[in-house]
């Protein structure tokens, strides 16, 4: 027994010994998810007291360290990472920042603050959110990324989305102040998402008074990556390829069934020789296209213990969903800053060229309309017709909507524009705590349209149905010139350890100057020559000049962390209002209470709790400059005996009262975490009065003003809604992840409109469609409720009394639709039209998924809006049939006789069957879709680690599912286009065959080295 001991305990010895010879040392290097080393990174073998720090290039190394051991990574601002170390020598760890941590310090007006003392509504949105959607601006990706931020984005590459912060307060320009670096810009458009580090969203008075007259729509905050100060260069380089696509039609009806259609509904035969062709064209198919997007970005950054540096080249191309649409452009970025003991300096300079071929319409009509009404027996092409291309012949097809393919292609129609925006600064530190700040910033923006469109004819019958005998040329130019300098006095000190204190004073001036040149003419005689001359021609400039000083004083001021206070006050002048006006003051103030910081909650499980409200005043000044002032209008006519003479006329009256548009802002929020951030949220009410709203009040003919109004200060709105972030963090293991979900709510109601008894919004066939009256919210759908069809003539004498014209024709029949008498006075009119959608949602929400494991991660993002209404004027042309045009296959459905159809009128029926604006056009809007899956894969302990310190290459999709009741294309609806480019403002909700939002698919590679 005693031999038998001593061999058990000699082997235990043995395994001891063979166990301990199984511990090796394990290497690598440390680093950021730029590639960026990381020195001082702490490495710890779990469990134990086993341990080292990484070198100055971000390299460790750990003996004594066995297979099934887990090592722990750390770093100040970082997630930290655990490793299974198995049998690998050499593990290279990137590190991801600490979404939690970065909160810490958050960008805010005119400086930085403390997560932890901020009183008012910011949500951040960090650089790795921004650059994982395939965007041509970053606001684009601001979708569904914070709570109370709507954005409606356009499917043509290169158009700016609708963006909304907290609903809309004023009937005005409801687009939020953009601030890049500190400089004013007037967009994003130039900015290359790949160069900004964050987005900060200022949606209170508390964040957004700071800036006066121009924070009552919300700020949006950019700030842009800068370099390092680790004395080591870094190359980063972000690619990707890719497709975008839609795969959405209307059906529509085939040539057999289009020829039977147009002989039973309107009793016509087309006679053209093509319309017996037997041709079959898909008219949607050739307006689409699968296109090609890829992406180029390459930055430098680096610096030393006194400076650092940061310089960015970037390229994007873009191939729309929709034939000859694009967007292309190189951006260029430099950043620098320098420190010379008491004094800082440094700059930022940003540079873009972009090219737009945008969607074009004609005849107001978009593409998607030409496209739903042609018919489908005629081909695209025709060599036999000058410039190739066929359409109908009124006369024999008995109808004249035009060839989407040739409206689209033929010519050019390009828009161009350069653009230079930067700062450049300088801070001296006074005394210890007090320093002066000096910036000058420039933004400088050179935009021109070109078009061009050759004389052709599409009518091969030999008439002119579709034609033009001369060359047409456009050239529009802008130029837009903008410098704010900014002087500020900054004080921040702690006395007895406790109270902290932060004094800001502040003196801003704007200087804006725009010039615009107009001018088309045509050419009879080629079609080889495409500039502007004196050939039935038209020729106008104009210029403008908008000048704003404003001066600031702000007070933060917090007790131990616990209670916090944060006032200021600003005066601003402006150059759009008369000189009794032209100042205006708008004060703020916050408190906020750090419950977590409380001694009775020490040792909790609550991290974070703080109570926090806010007030203030912010002001509106976007309107057309010199409003204020009477104008004069020239090259008028007026008939002189028999002839005509040459004159001016007063073009609008004078008001020297004309001031502020003003926003009560009233904001009181909950920020809560628990479990170490595990799980970490917050919750806002908001309620917003905007009053003196800027408005037009018609004047009497007999003033003779051409312009037939006169502006004022008459109109209030209220806005109000709740906004919910929360989210739940997991980032122990090899496997983490995490979700984060934001919901916003919004409702507005008009106050008051003055004299006014309404305001009408966007039209359609020589009708509002939507309508703003006090009560309502804004530009809600006003027109007629309809309650099925008139299936007998007898229905229709039950409830109308009907006067037969001199035909002895009365307006409606069986057949048609049967439109809600809401006063019961037994006859349809302007009295019976209601309210029948709001345009602007109740709800939107995103939610974020991330998942990691090891090297392999996985992105989800969806979003989308809920209590949205749509109107769809492609019914009136799929369902309408006010004459013959092709249309959807539901009018085979048509009503026929008693019994046929509750749902679609009769072909040819009264006129107000597809005039009148009815909810017969309005849809739920309503959607959720999955905007962004991201799948990559970090490269590790592979060859390549000699050439990169980061490979990662993933996959990703966009909009690939979308759920939704609307029978659009796309329920998404943004601001349709004109003609010139600009944006029909106040028609949110209104799809007019609106280009929808691609599907994209895309393979991408990020390196560092």
């Amino acid at each position: 027994m005693i031999k038998l001991k001593h061999a058990v305990i000699a082997m235990f010895a043995m395994i001891g010994q063979f166990a301990y010879s199984q511990t090796s040392t394990v290497s690598g290097v440390v680093s950021d998810g730029s590639g960026t080393p990381l020195p001082g990174a702490t490495i710890v073998v779990s469990g134990t007291t086993n341990g080292t720090t990484t070198d100055f290039d971000g390299n460790y190394s750990l003996s004594n360290v066995g297979p099934t051991d887990k090592l722990e990574f750390s770093y100040i601002g970082m997630t930290a990472k655990v490793v299974t170390v198995g049998n690998q020598t050499n593990i290279n760890v990137t590190l991801e920042e600490d979404a939690q941590a970065l909160d810490e310090v958050v960008v805010v007006g005119y400086g930085t603050q403390s997560r932890a003392e901020v009183t008012g509504a910011i949500t951040t949105v960090g650089s790795e959110e921004i650059s994982s959607l395939p965007v041509a601006t970053a606001d684009q990706a601001l979708q569904g990324r914070a709570a109370g931020v709507t954005v409606l984005n356009s499917g043509s590459p290169g158009t700016s989305p609708v963006v909304r912060i907290r609903g809309l307060g004023t009937m005005n320009n409801n687009d939020p102040l953009y601030v890049i670096d500190g400089v004013i810009a007037g967009g994003l458009g130039d900015l290359n998402p790949n160069d900004i580090e964050s987005i900060n969203v200022l949606k209170d008075a508390s964040t957004t008074a700071i800036y006066g007259s121009l924070g009552s729509n919300g700020v949006v905050m950019v700030t842009t990556k800068k370099g390092r100060r680790t004395g080591k260069t870094v190359i980063n380089l972000d690619s990707y390829t890719g497709i975008q696509y839609s795969n959405q039609r209307y059906d529509l009806l085939n040539t057999q069934e289009y020829l039977q259609f147009a002989q039973d509904a309107f009793g016509f035969t087309p006679t053209s020789a093509l319309s017996q062709s037997g041709n079959n064209t898909d008219f949607q198919d050739a307006l689409f296209r699968t296109g090609i997007m890829q992406k180029v970005d390459l930055g430098i950054s680096g610096g030393s213990e006194n400076s650092d540096f940061r310089f960015s080249a970037g390229y994007l191309d873009q191939e729309g969903a929709v034939i000859e649409t694009g967007f292309e452009r190189f951006s260029f970025r430099a950043n620098s800053n320098f420190t010379l003991g008491k004094f800082k300096f440094g700059e930022t300079l940003a540079v873009s060229f972009n090219k737009q071929n945008p969607e074009r319409n004609l005849g107001d009509r978009s593409l998607l309309e030409h496209a739903i009404k042609i018919a489908p027996y005629l081909p695209i092409y025709n060599p036999n017709n000058l410039q190739g291309f066929q359409g109908p012949s009124s006369g024999l097809d008995g109808q004249d909507a035009e060839n989407p393919i040739r409206v689209q292609t033929l010519g050019e129609h390009v828009n161009k524009s350069s653009g230079i925006i930067g700062s450049l600064f300088g801070e001296y530190e006074i005394v210890e705590g007090l320093s002066f700040k000096s910036q000058v910033g420039l933004e400088y923006r050179n935009s021109n349209t070109n078009i061009f469109v050759p004389s052709y004819n599409d009518d091969s019958e030999g008439g002119n149905t579709h034609s033009s005998a001369f060359a047409v040329i456009t050239r529009n130019s802008s130029l837009r010139k903008s410098i704010t300098l900014t002087n500020s006095l900054n004080y921040s000190k702690t006395y007895n350890d406790v109270h902290n204190l932060e004094f800001l004073i502040l003196a801003e001036k704007q200087e804006q100057s725009d010039e615009l040149l107009n001018s088309n003419s045509q050419n009879p005689i080629t079609n080889e020559l495409d500039q502007v001359s004196n050939e039935q021609s038209f020729l106008e400039s104009k210029s403008y000049e908008y000048n704003r000083i404003g001066y600031l004083a702000r007070l933060n001021y917090n007790y131990d962390q616990k209670y916090i206070l944060a006032a200021s006050i600003r005066r601003d002048a402006s150059s759009r209002f008369g000189e009794n006006n032209r100042w205006g003051t708008f004060p703020s103030v916050a408190l906020g209470w750090n419950i977590a910081n409380e001694s009775f909650l020490e040792n909790s499980s609550i991290n974070t709790l703080k109570l926090r409200g806010s007030w203030g005043i912010t002001g509106n000044d976007r309107i057309e400059d010199y409003r204020y002032s009477a104008t004069l209008l020239s090259n008028f006519f007026y008939p002189l005996g028999e002839g005509l003479a040459t004159g001016t006329t007063p073009g609008g009256l004078a008001n020297p009262d004309l001031k502020w548009e003003e926003t009560t802002m009233k904001n009181i929020g909950l920020d809560f975490g628990f479990f170490d951030g595990k799980i970490t949220g917050a919750l806002e009410y908001y309620n917003n009065t905007s009053n003196d709203l800027l408005m037009d009040r018609p004047l009497p003919g007999s003033l003779g003003i051409h312009s037939g109004v006169v502006t004022e200060n008459v109109g209030s709105v209220e806005t109000s809604g709740f906004e919910l972030n929360i989210g739940y963090n997991d980032f122990e293991g090899d496997f983490t992840w995490s979700a984060n979900l934001n919901l916003g709510t919004s409702s507005n109601e008009v106050k008051s409109l003055g004299e006014n008894e309404s305001l009408s919004g966007g039209s359609f066939e020589d009708q509002n469609i939507s309508r703003v009256e006090v009560g309502q919210p804004l530009f809600f759908f006003y027109g007629y409720e309809t309650n099925g069809i008139y299936q007998t003539q007898g229905e229709v004498e039950a409830v109308l009394d009907q006067v037969p014209d001199d035909k002895g024709e009365v307006t409606y029949n069986a057949g048609d639709i049967r439109f809600v008498d809401q006063n019961g006075d037994r006859k349809i009119d302007d009295q019976d039209r209601v309210n029948i959608g709001n345009p602007y949602p109740d709800l939107t929400y995103g939610l974020n998924l991330d998942f990691n494991y090891k090297q392999l991660d996985l992105n989800m993002f969806i979003s989308g809006v809920a209590g949205v209404d749509v109107y769809n004027t492609n019914i009136y042309d799929l369902e309408g049939m006010p004459r013959l045009f092709n249309a959807g296959t539901n009018v085979l459905n048509r009503w026929t006789g008693p019994g046929t159809s509750n749902s679609v009128p009769q072909a040819g029926g009264a006129d107000e069957n597809f005039t009148l604006i009815s909810d017969r056009f309005v849809e739920d809007g309503s959607y959720t879709r999955l905007k962004n899956i991201t799948l990559g894969y970090t490269l590790e302990n592979t060859s390549l680690e000699k050439y990169f310190s980061k490979c990662r290459i993933y996959v990703s999709g966009q909009n690939l599912i979308t759920i939704s009741d609307y029978s659009g294309l796309d329920p998404e609806i943004g601001n349709p286009l004109t003609n010139d480019g600009g944006s029909r403002r106040y028609e949110l909700g209104i799809d007019r065959g609106n280009y929808p939002q691609p599907k994209s698919v895309l393979l991408g590679v990020q390196l560092s080295f």
